[in-house]
């Protein structure tokens, strides 16, 4: 029976510790690494190579939803399972359209670990119970959704542009720019550019 070849990513050692000596009871697991930082995670995976990252979001640096995406995109042969202590609404979809193909709570039993980590293994999608039934809120009240250019000028807005540069930078007049920065504070229903770009980050929204 070949082993799945996991990566642990966490900048907790004393839970990496704990993950690993869990993990070693299991035949069917084998930890070829540990990261602690998402720059890390994304140099290990592409010197180790492993089937599944077992990912934390809040990370240093490069935090888990950035490299997640980026993990799916430089190697797709590497699956993602978070393991957070966040179950906000925002996190789970941010990650879940970063890639992810498995998340769960660091509350839940190791039982619950093992049973996911085979999961997504087997090419499956797991959520923990309490995430799956926020995904099932948001089926029935769906959030705010971006057109693709108030998406572009959010992701400029967000790195501090002015909407003179984002003018530049997307071959747009400047009255068109405002137009959009004020109807994107309207429709995600806050007040400022520090609100607006709060939101965006807290929602996954760039």
């Amino acid at each position: 029976m070949s082993k799945m070849r996991v990566l642990l990513a966490d900048d907790h050692a004393i839970l990496i510790e704990g993950l690993r000596a869990y993990l070693s009871y299991y035949d069917d697991v084998e930890v070829v690494g540990e990261a602690h930082d998402g720059a890390e995670a994304l140099a290990s995976v592409a010197e180790l190579q492993p089937d599944i990252v077992l990912m934390d979001i809040a990370m240093p640096g490069i935090n888990g939803i950035t490299a997640t995406r980026l993990i799916r995109e430089q190697y797709p042969q590497t699956r993602v399972l978070v393991l957070t202590q966040h179950e906000e609404k925002q996190y789970v979809l941010a990650l879940l359209k970063a890639g992810a193909s498995g998340y769960i709570l660091k509350r839940a039993l190791g039982s619950d670990l093992i049973n996911a980590l085979r999961t997504v293994a087997r090419g499956g999608t797991f959520l923990y119970p309490t995430v799956a039934t926020l995904l099932v809120e948001e089926m029935k009240h769906p959030t705010v959704s971006l057109t693709p250019r108030e998406a572009e000028v959010l992701q400029h807005i967000v790195r501090g542009e002015t909407s003179s540069q984002i003018a530049d930078s997307l071959s747009l007049s400047v009255k068109t720019v405002e137009w959009h920065r004020s109807n994107l504070m309207s429709k995600l229903d806050v007040h400022g550019v520090a609100d607006l770009v709060r939101y965006a980050l807290e929602h996954g929204l760039v």
